[in-house]
């Protein structure tokens, strides 16, 4: 990321534009074989400036869990869509995280005059911008990507103590060494996505709960 890079050079050029309402779309469980997906909305609150702000993913997780607790003390509204391993199946992960942008969106309290999404066009129904690598460029995609990000670990943790054999808690359901070692000795379970070639594989071998 660039030095002295503004994170909120998005929001005022629309701002200036007369877009008062700005919500920032992000998701955080794409690339995992296990678990949901989480996608959250966050629209800032001009008036309370949130100090470092970043993309989740170049945070450490003490810095993430602070910023999750500022995020959703300051901000003007914060919305979550969980969406589960079976629809993650049936949609595939693009079309599963399109669809928890619009579901946020469409729970919303707020007017939103204009969404900036992280590389995700949502098609016709908002004015929006789909921003590559926007949870690095734009203040709001980053704040969005921090709560899908800590919302969704804070669920592997719950999961972790449901499947305590597969150590949810440290790899969250991405394709690591010890996350196939696990599901290759003790078979898949209800997590999993049956979508992911790794968990194909193993339900070939006929080794699932």
């Amino acid at each position: 990321m660039k030095t002295n890079y503004d994170m909120y050079l998005y929001e005022n050029k629309y701002k200036k534009l007369g877009k008062k309402v700005i919500a920032g779309l992000d998701e955080a469980g794409r690339g995992p074989m296990a678990g949901p997906l989480v996608v959250a909305m966050v629209i800032l609150d001009p008036k309370k400036k949130i100090e470092g702000l970043n993309d989740s993913k170049q945070l450490s997780e003490k810095k993430r869990e602070a910023l999750f607790e500022e995020i959703n003390k300051f901000a003007k509204e914060v919305v979550v869509d969980v969406i589960s391993v079976d629809d993650v199946d049936k949609l595939n992960v693009y079309q599963a995280s399109k669809q928890g942008m619009l579901n946020c969106l469409k729970k919303a309290k707020s007017k939103i005059d204009f969404v900036l999404t992280d590389a995700m066009p949502l098609g016709d129904e908002y004015e929006h911008e789909a921003i590559i690598k926007g949870d690095a460029k734009s203040a709001t995609i980053a704040a969005a990507s921090i709560v899908a990000k800590v919302t969704r670990d804070h669920l592997m943790f719950e999961y972790a103590k449901e499947y305590p054999e597969y150590l949810f808690e440290k790899h969250k359901g991405y394709v690591t060494k010890a996350h196939l070692d696990k599901i290759n000795r003790y078979g898949i379970c209800e997590l999993h996505r049956r979508s992911f070639s790794p968990v194909q594989d193993v339900i070939k071998k006929g080794n699932r709960k």
